[in-house]
């Protein structure tokens, strides 16, 4: 059955990956992004995948945008039966130098934003008695991770949230999981590199028990299986997709 799926970060990597393979499971898809030229263009490719999609530019940190963004999806593609929360930003700071504003602006897009489109998606879930929610939290919030303790507590509160959305839905017909990826090649993960916040892809992707980063095609695949039927009996789960890095 077709449903209408909206996907945050859509623009690029998991977001992007996560789309097309809705797109290819027959679903409709808004893609959701700050950047909107980018996401115009992931929607072109889910046009051409055969499905109906609609770009919308948004911040997910502003409410007002993101009330607007949800407006239009549900005029020119109906009413959300899927959410796919891959709207993120990193940052690297030792914990001494994250400023108030650092740690305020982490939150407000990693965790705010992910309960403002889940608020957002939820009517039209329970109407239907049926819905799909799954957040992209990180391998960071189980493991802790270093000069990171702003984003790993901001993911740490998406796993959370998942869980409190998972028990409260559940008996009307919503499922909510969170998938936390460890290394994945994206272009976030590129600019970590390039800048000198990690070793890099190709360096730290031999040492993943699997042999290789993930891609974002990996983590679409889970993601589509707990967005369909056959998903019906999993909620309130951290589904690992990161090769064995965290167990």
């Amino acid at each position: 059955m077709s449903r209408v799926a909206v996907v945050t970060g859509g623009a690029s990597g998991i977001g992007r990956g996560v789309a097309l393979r809705l797109a290819a499971d027959g679903h409709h898809v808004a893609v959701l992004d700050r950047d909107g030229a980018g996401a115009e263009a992931v929607a072109a490719e889910v046009a051409a995948a055969g499905a109906k999609a609609v770009a919308c530019a948004v911040d997910v940190a502003d409410r007002a945008s993101v009330d607007e963004a949800f407006a239009r999806v549900r005029a020119e593609l109906g009413p959300v039966g899927i959410l796919v929360t891959s709207a993120g930003i990193e940052s690297f700071q030792a914990l001494a130098d994250i400023t108030a504003e650092s740690w305020d602006r982490i939150i407000a897009v990693n965790l705010t934003g992910t309960f403002a489109c889940a608020q957002a998606a939820v009517p039209d879930m329970v109407a239907a008695g049926w819905g799909r929610i799954v957040t992209i939290s990180s391998s960071s919030a189980q493991s802790g991770a270093p000069n990171m303790a702003h984003y790993a507590a901001s993911k740490g509160g998406v796993i959370g949230l998942t869980k409190a959305l998972a028990v409260e839905l559940a008996r009307q017909g919503v499922t909510a999981n969170t998938i936390p990826p460890s290394l994945v090649d994206t272009p976030m993960a590129r600019q970590a590199e390039a800048a000198g916040d990690f070793p890099g892809v190709d360096v730290i992707g031999p040492m993943v028990p699997l042999g290789r980063a993930g891609t974002p095609d990996d983590i679409a695949a889970a993601c589509s299986f707990l967005c369909s039927d056959a998903g019906s009996y999993i909620t309130g789960q951290v589904i690992g997709v990161n090769g064995g890095m965290y167990i």
